[in-house]
């Protein structure tokens, strides 16, 4: 039976890799083409990368931006009225129309789990005015973090013009928001049900990052997907007090591949091999 996200939320506020540790310890790149580019970080420091700082498409990754954005500039018991423009958003969507009212914390589950771009660019209104205006915050914030290699042209994640960024970049935008206690607690959640704010219209979304509830110690973050990103994920998990952080960029075989870095990263300095989760 669904039940709300946002009950959930607020209540909760209120696979062996083939080699051992050491063998992976000797290399600097040890999983070569897995990705365009990739980036692992073990309690803070960064220990295996490749082009890191290449500039790409980050797809739906954007929408960690868009999630923090809002956290900081609006309350999640606010209610957001979707805009024509919203209701218009292609790719993958929730179902909105023109005239919804949404609580903020439901599109906002909306758009970090199931990647909604209608609830994502619905959130944009509602925090600028417009999704334009809304852009010129995200790489206002993004300047003020230091992710000098990423550029914003909308709140979705679309591919478009001068829209890029880097595993580094992304590394450091998925430490912030998971930073966030409301934001990690939604990228943790397997899924659920939202409503419109009268209860009239119920979705049910579900969580596309698929570590959740099935890779152990797995925390979050997000996935994305577009014609020029790829295949696109940020990984974030914790197993006795120990914390690995992944960035994939355009990787084809993302959820395997995604499993065995982690493992190796938790294996890492134990002197073990690594063992499925």
């Amino acid at each position: 039976m669904p039940y709300p996200v946002r009950t959930a939320i607020l209540l909760a506020f209120c696979l062996g890799i083939g080699a051992t540790a050491a063998r992976v310890e000797a290399a600097g790149d040890p999983f070569g083409n897995v990705a365009a580019a990739y980036l692992v970080k073990v309690d803070g420091r960064e220990l295996w990368s490749r082009n890191p700082d290449r500039r790409l498409a980050p797809g739906s990754l954007t929408k960690m931006m868009t999630g923090l954005l809002v956290l900081e500039r609006a309350d999640p018991g606010q209610v957001a009225t979707v805009s024509p423009e919203a209701s218009r958003e292609t790719g993958t969507r929730l179902g909105l129309e023109a005239g919804d009212r949404m609580l903020v914390i439901d599109l906002l589950a909306a758009a970090l789990l199931g990647s909604a771009n209608d609830a994502c660019h619905a959130l944009a209104d509602h925090v600028a005015g417009s999704e334009k205006k809304f852009v010129v915050l995200m790489n206002a914030r993004a300047r003020e973090m230091g992710l000098s290699r990423t550029r914003f042209a909308n709140a979705c994640g679309h591919d478009a013009p001068g829209m890029y960024s880097t595993a580094r970049d992304l590394a450091r935008l998925a430490e912030t928001a998971m930073g966030n206690p409301v934001f990690a607690k939604i990228a943790g959640i397997v899924g659920g049900e939202v409503s419109t704010a009268d209860g009239g219209k119920k979705f049910s979304i579900e969580n596309k990052n698929e570590l959740i509830g099935r890779y152990r110690g797995a925390l979050g973050v997000k996935t994305g997907f577009t014609g020029s990103a790829g295949k696109c994920l940020v990984a974030l998990a914790e197993r006795g007090g120990k914390r690995v952080l992944l960035v994939l960029l355009n990787a084809p075989d993302r959820w395997w591949k995604a499993e065995e870095i982690l493992d190796a990263a938790f294996a890492h300095g134990s002197g073990t091999p690594a063992g499925p989760p």
